[in-house]
């Protein structure tokens, strides 16, 4: 049976370029850090990505530091400033929310609308108090997909004196991402998010930022993240750049088109607000989202519940919980996530496998 993959917002299949690029890495081995022949041909790769990445983003290559994911990139961004006080949105990935709490610093949680957008009223309260503050605010929401106005956050958390993060993790691949236009401070990627390797991501970091180094070794990656680079996953993380396709939008509306129409109480959340092109979240009241993610895993398609960093654990989103959104109907959110091979295919044995699933589940209920 073909299987139907519809979850690239947790992990995206590799890339034919990312494999190939980390194939000739594999080959040719080497430790960046050796001055040898070996040694020198995997620092030059790494600075080629380095290179890259910068020239996609439209920075400085000294600003990108190579880490082994986002969950590393968030931690260091939130934990290597040394400010006073830390302010997340609600809606913030569990990495973020887990460092927050970890840092031992005081963390105040930006509210957000029943459309899952931050309150940038709010901000400007929390902005308020005393203490300089580094605000995280995420650039999409990993299970809505909605955007978030972090430009806007940026100027506003400035002009009180503090600095601010975005996590842009389910951005980069998706649309058009240049740092100087967004106003940030610090910036996360993550590679395997867009069609490159697990274990290779990145934290951009302004021109001139002190930062903490998170972990003591040698002097790589400016200092600024010790231990020795993953050269292979590194050159696959620039090999995956590159934007999801147009047709990636009118595919994701034809999905939903075709969900309503089978399942006319279906509820989806974040549908009035600005979203990713390739994300949808939604629920059918009355189907618990464990029963349909195995429904539709056995008809050979895979979606996801929530965040993909919660152990293989369907419980009630921390995300939907902030918008509002009851936890009868909460219980119920799946997420389909398209990306850079999804076809029109992909979506034809979803929406049959749904009506499978959702026939199901009324039967039960009779």
């Amino acid at each position: 049976m073909m299987r139907a993959y519809l979850d690239h917002n947790a992990t995206s299949p590799l890339k034919p370029a990312a494999r190939q690029a980390m194939l000739a890495a594999l080959e040719e081995g080497g430790n960046a850090s050796s001055i040898h022949s070996e040694g020198r041909s995997a620092r030059n790769r790494i600075e080629a990505a380095r290179e890259a990445i910068a020239a996609e983003l439209g920075v400085l290559t000294p600003m990108v530091i190579f880490t082994s994911g986002g969950t590393e990139a968030n931690n260091l961004a939130l934990k290597g400033l040394g400010l006073d006080r830390l302010i997340i949105s609600a809606i913030e990935h569990p990495c973020v929310r887990e460092a927050a709490r970890a840092s031992g610093k005081p963390v105040d949680l930006i509210p957000v609308d029943a459309n899952g957008v931050a309150d940038l009223e709010a901000l400007k309260t929390l902005l308020a108090k005393p203490g300089k503050a580094l605000v995280s605010l995420m650039m999409a929401n990993n299970e809505t997909g909605v955007l978030q106005p972090v430009a806007e956050a940026a100027a506003i958390t400035h002009a009180h004196g503090g600095l601010l993060h975005t996590d842009a993790v389910q951005v980069l691949g998706k649309q058009p991402l240049r740092f100087p236009l967004i106003g940030a401070d610090l910036m996360t990627l993550s590679a395997h998010k867009l069609g490159g390797p697990l274990g290779a991501g990145a934290l951009i970091i302004r021109d001139g930022l002190p930062l903490i180094p998170l972990l003591d070794g040698g002097g790589q990656e400016l200092r600024r993240r010790a231990g020795t680079e993953n050269a292979p996953a590194i050159a696959g993380f620039a090999a995956s750049l590159g934007n999801l396709p147009k047709e990636i939008s009118s595919l994701r509306d034809n999905l939903e088109s075709l969900i309503q129409a089978a399942t006319p109480a279906a509820v989806f959340f974040g549908k009035a607000a600005p979203r990713l092109s390739n994300t949808t979240c939604f629920a059918l009241p009355g189907l618990a989202a464990d029963t349909a993610l195995i429904s539709l895993d056995l008809d050979g398609v895979s979606v996801s519940s929530g965040s993909a960093c919660s152990s293989g654990k369907v419980g009630r989103s921390h995300v939907l919980a902030a918008m509002g959104v009851e936890e009868n109907i909460a219980k119920g959110a799946i997420r389909v996530s398209l990306g850079w091979n999804s076809s029109v295919q992909d979506v034809d044995q979803f929406i049959a496998a749904w009506k499978r699933a959702a026939t199901r589940a009324k039967q039960k209920a009779a």
